[in-house]
């Protein structure tokens, strides 16, 4: 069973106005998380506390990896691990880092603390302005990992954050409608509302994101679901308004219900693994879980048509 556990940590603003943007983008995508089904013990969220009580404390260097810590003792192999980051960055023409209260964070240090995590994919988002050598310091195997900039010179406030955590709000993000927004389209979404700000203010972006997803240490502006990179970013997601929401009460459908969220989950880890299958096993693996996911609706529909009065 594929459980999300998720890391938000908004670092320091430097001006009151960018703490309550800054803060205001963690709380949103707390909340969106919650809604698709991430449970209180699966999510940390460090900031400022505020009137937010979702914080558990503020995101210092300590707090961090105590909360990376915490998710490597708890997450399993098949388990996804998501860190977000929000706020400012900096680079001083060797090391990135991720500004906090007391020491900052560079790259390097986050390594360790992913390295030690037994889920097989994790996902790091960072949204501030200097992000981009993190994908270079953080790129590997099983990792997807998002950038607001393309390297450490853009060093500018980043709109791109906001837009990221706007994609788990709007429908316009979840481009094939399937009410799961993956990590491919939450990125797609907030790359392209950054170009659309900068486009109608008439400036010229200083901003430009990267993903990678297969390792090569490079990263990609306009990843796919079927290209070099995005493939890995296209199959997770934090969840599904549909998983998270409530079960019938009536016993008969609930059952159905429950073991139609197992067949999805089956799906989405069969698509995790994807990679290491011989492409025959892979794609007969997935037509059976895909019908057995249809015939599974059917059943749902039945029996709700047959309880309709």
């Amino acid at each position: 069973m594929l459980r999300a556990f998720l890391l938000i940590a908004v670092g320091l603003a430097g001006d009151p106005e960018h703490a309550e943007l800054f803060q205001g983008w963690g709380s949103k995508l707390a909340e969106a998380a919650e809604a698709v089904g991430v449970s209180d013990d699966r999510l940390v969220y460090l900031g400022d506390a505020g009137e937010d009580p979702r914080v558990r404390g503020r995101a210092t260097r300590e707090e961090i990896g105590k909360a990376l810590s915490g998710f490597a003792e708890a997450a399993a192999p098949d388990d996804v691990v998501y860190v977000v980051l929000i706020g400012h960055g900096s680079y001083d023409g060797r090391d990135a880092r991720f500004n906090l209260p007391g020491p900052d964070m560079t790259a390097a240090e986050f390594n360790p603390l992913l390295s030690a995590i037994p889920a097989r994919n994790v996902v790091f988002v960072n949204t501030s302005s200097s992000s981009g050598p993190f994908v270079e310091a953080l790129s590997g195997p099983g990792r997807t990992i998002i950038t607001a900039t393309r390297n450490g010179a853009e060093q500018f406030t980043t709109l791109f954050g906001g837009y990221f955590v706007e994609a788990f709000s709007t429908e316009n993000a979840d481009a094939d409608k399937n009410q799961r927004l993956s990590m491919l389209e939450a990125f797609l979404y907030a790359q392209n509302e950054t170009a659309r700000a900068y486009e109608q203010e008439g400036l010229l972006a200083t901003e430009h994101a990267l993903l990678d997803d297969n390792g090569d240490k490079k990263g990609s502006p306009d990843p796919t679901a079927t290209g070099d990179e995005g493939r890995l970013a296209a199959a997770l997601s934090l969840g599904s308004t549909a998983a998270a929401a409530a079960l019938p009460d009536d016993p008969a459908l609930r059952a159905l219900y429950l073991e139609r969220r197992e067949l999805e989950r089956r799906v989405e880890a069969l698509r995790l693994l994807k990679g290491g299958l011989p492409p025959a096993r892979y794609a007969a693996d997935l037509e059976r879980l895909v019908t057995d996911l249809a015939l599974k609706t059917r059943e749902i529909r039945t029996l709700e048509g047959d309880a309709t009065p």
